[in-house]
């Protein structure tokens, strides 16, 4: 797996309208997880957790809904997140630790229930940005 810098949207709850209408305009296929498909039961549980749309041209962007009790932060245009994706640990460490020296750190680059290693965290310049090392193993 090569690694990939992409957009990441958040929306209010609407995630899987938007992603659907943007594979109409745009084309492509588009995968969808909701929390409920990793185990989160009650109305939060057909929330998008993770959706990505890759289209024939070779456009890529990934969305989610945002968490439960921060819909009201919402704020068109200031829901874009940068994403990097890869399986290069070495790499992926060292592009979270430059992010992040100057920056604030908003969940910790760790193991998650779907099996990769991954963070968030808001950078020096105020850009927020999702490290996803994918497939690590746990040493």
């Amino acid at each position: 797996m090569a690694i990939a810098l992409n957009p990441y949207l958040n929306f209010p709850g609407t995630t899987r309208e938007a992603m659907t209408f943007y594979q109409s305009v745009l084309g492509g296929e588009l995968q969808i997880s909701t929390f409920g498909d990793f185990g989160a039961q009650g109305p939060e549980a057909n929330g998008v957790m993770h959706s990505h749309l890759e289209t024939e041209a070779g456009m890529t962007f990934m969305a989610s809904d945002m968490p439960p009790g921060q819909e009201d932060s919402y704020v068109a245009g200031n829901t874009i997140t940068m994403s990097i994706s890869g399986d290069d640990s070495e790499a992926m460490r060292r592009y979270w630790d430059g992010l992040a020296e100057g920056g604030t750190v908003q969940m910790p680059l760790e193991r998650q229930m779907w099996g990769d290693d991954y963070g968030m965290l808001v950078d020096k310049f105020g850009v927020a940005w999702m490290v996803n090392i994918a497939g690590e193993q746990q040493g």
